[in-house]
């Protein structure tokens, strides 16, 4: 007899989003017990994600079940537009009057503040976006995960993995969590230490961002258009 899973994940994909931000997460939830993983989008049509890497949504956004969590990845400009996207931040808004747990990965934080979620709560964001977090009324977090009552959000990229194994200790169980953390031998020893501006030089922060300043220039614009709708 079929049995209903324990838990629906849902992980919101859309182009140009930044695929580890999503298949980080995605590993560690598909690993948990009595999981359902959904990929969720406008329609059905394949996802290109920043660098090429095809995926393709499991649901829409109009056959979405209930969900336990609702996850957002950051991106490059397409995080932009869906910070800028109507049906985008309606269905966000819609998912979170009912699920457990409304969550975020890196600048994924700036899509859910641009729908209103965020407001009023403490949460973590790609550091070289931080900034456009404050814009919109965010208590910014420089800790790698941040929980705040049922907002969970993890830094940049990277962080989605220790995200989700947080989010499988609050839903399976610590024990479970450090199965997860073994067998997928999550042990990370960076080979220069480099991976944050506190570690970083800051000739090679400035390098940085003078390489995403388009990006970060169209975030502060959309996040300040953002701030203005919501004030409004």
């Amino acid at each position: 007899m079929y049995s209903q899973p324990q838990h629906i994940i849902g992980l919101v994909i859309y182009p140009d989003m930044t695929q580890l931000d999503i298949t980080g997460p995605h590993q560690v939830f598909a690993s948990m017990p009595n999981t359902q993983v959904l990929l969720l989008w406008k329609t059905l049509q394949p996802v290109v994600s920043n660098g090429g890497l095809t995926i393709f949504p499991t649901t829409t956004f109009d056959e979405c079940p209930q969900l336990d969590v609702l996850c957002v990845p950051g991106g490059v400009f397409g995080a932009v537009e869906m910070m800028q996207d109507t049906q985008m931040l309606a269905f966000l808004q819609k998912q979170a009057q009912s699920t457990k747990y409304v969550t975020a990965v890196c600048t994924g934080s700036l899509i859910l503040a641009a729908a209103g979620l965020l407001q009023g709560y403490r949460a973590a964001c790609h550091w070289a976006f931080r900034e456009h977090l404050t814009l919109m009324g965010v208590e910014v977090c420089h800790h790698r995960v941040v929980v705040d009552r049922n907002r969970i959000t993890g830094g940049g990229v990277t962080a989605g993995i220790d995200f989700a194994l947080t989010i499988a200790a609050m839903l399976s169980g610590e024990d479970t969590a450090k199965f997860l953390e073994l067998m997928l031998e999550y042990n990370p020893a960076p080979p220069f230490g480099f991976g944050s501006p506190e570690k970083a030089t800051h000739s090679l922060i400035q390098a940085v961002l003078q390489v995403a300043n388009p990006l970060i220039e169209a975030s502060k614009a959309a996040s300040q258009q953002a701030a203005l709708a919501l004030d409004s």
